[in-house]
């Protein structure tokens, strides 16, 4: 505060001289402070017997926190702005290095490492999860490509025989002296043989179908009691010549959503098979059951069996138990390829005596409301 004249009656400052300055309104101006000067905003008002109030404030502090202020957003905004380039490229680093364990497992399956798996780390991420998904696409690929390798050598070994044998009776039938005879025996030998590989072929090609999960047409319900009836009219004759009872027991009428005629070729060879390996005098019983989730189908005789050690070789193509029966080995493989594709399991078990085959086909939810 200070007189009419200027001068100090009380305050921090000197005094004030400033007589153009308006009254009553905030203004900014340059205050001397000791040794000083500081920029300052003050109020004028002029008191009623003629003294000055000044009242004012330092803006030194608020114009040093607004340079504080200023300088932080900008180191704050280098600061960012370099993490956010260390992060990028520590994530492309990452990202770079699990993308090239893919590639790198990509190119040693190419050159021929069919064995070759994408190693898991165990992060439960997008790449986790695709690399575990393109794991089970490879073992899928080697398991297909291992059934076709061995596909391959066994067509390779099964066909060279009889091709041999069929040429030996051909060159047989034309050394010496043509003879009518003995061209007819070679010939009908030859197409016999000749159809023989036919089916086989044939066989394979219906293993190769079901494997690669190909369908010859929709699925559609099959009534199973319709299937087991038509194989036992063309079973019953000759389970009769051989002394073999066949016994049926369905309870209900279950239906399954399927293919008609690969389900008659899933029971057609387990027949075949029981008939073949069950001796005389046997009994082979078929049984159909139905619950709400499956189908479950069992063939079982009361013949020898098969022993524990050779029940998984058994559904291998081409393996046979004994080579003085006639076959080709194919048939509990073509059970198996038609089992799989129905989504269903098979089981080879003891029946105490003889041989149980069992084959559970799951039923959709929509047929087990």
């Amino acid at each position: 505060m200070t007189n009419e004249l200027g001068q100090k009656l009380a305050g921090n400052i000197p005094g004030w001289s400033e007589r153009s300055t308006p009254l009553d309104q905030t203004n900014d101006h340059i205050i001397q402070r000791g040794d000083r000067s500081v920029p300052s905003r003050i109020r004028l008002h002029k008191m009623k017997d003629g003294a000055l109030l000044v009242v004012g404030r330092d803006m030194q502090d608020l114009s040093e926190i607004g340079s504080l202020i200023a300088r932080a957003v900008v180191i704050g905004g280098l600061t960012a702005i370099l993490l956010a380039i260390l992060a990028t490229l520590v994530f492309r680093r990452q990202l770079e290095r699990r993308i090239w364990a893919i590639r790198h497992t990509t190119q040693e399956i190419e050159a021929g490492n069919l064995g070759r798996r994408i190693v898991l780390s165990g992060t439960p991420d997008e790449f986790e999860r695709l690399s575990a998904d393109i794991n089970r696409m490879l073992d899928r690929i080697q398991h297909l490509m291992e059934g076709v390798r061995h596909v391959s050598n066994t067509i390779a070994h099964n066909l060279r025989t009889p091709l041999g044998l069929i040429r030996g009776h051909l060159e047989e039938a034309l050394r010496g002296v043509p003879d009518q005879r003995k061209l007819e025996n070679a010939g009908h030998f030859a197409i016999g043989a000749i159809d023989d590989l036919i089916v086989v072929l044939e066989k394979l090609l219906q293993i190769a179908e079901a494997e690669s999960g190909a369908r010859r047409q929709p699925f559609e319900p099959v009534l199973l009691r319709t299937v087991v009836t038509d194989l036992l009219e063309l079973y019953d004759a000759a389970a009769e010549a051989l002394g073999i009872t066949l016994i049926v027991d369905i309870e209900g009428e279950p239906t399954l959503p399927g293919d008609k005629d690969l389900l008659a070729g899933i029971l057609a060879n387990l027949i075949d098979n029981a008939l073949k390996y069950a001796g005389s005098p046997a009994e082979v019983r078929i049984q159909v059951r139905e619950t709400a989730q499956a189908v479950s189908i069992v063939v079982q005789d009361n013949g020898p069996g098969i022993a524990v050690h050779e029940r998984a070789k058994v559904l291998q193509r081409f393996y046979r138990l004994s080579s003085n029966r006639p076959g080709s080995g194919l048939g509990l493989s073509i059970v198996s390829a038609f089992t799989q594709l129905h989504d269903g399991a098979l089981f080879i078990e003891d029946a105490h005596p003889g041989l149980k085959v069992r084959i559970e086909l799951p039923k959709p939810f929509s047929l087990t409301l």
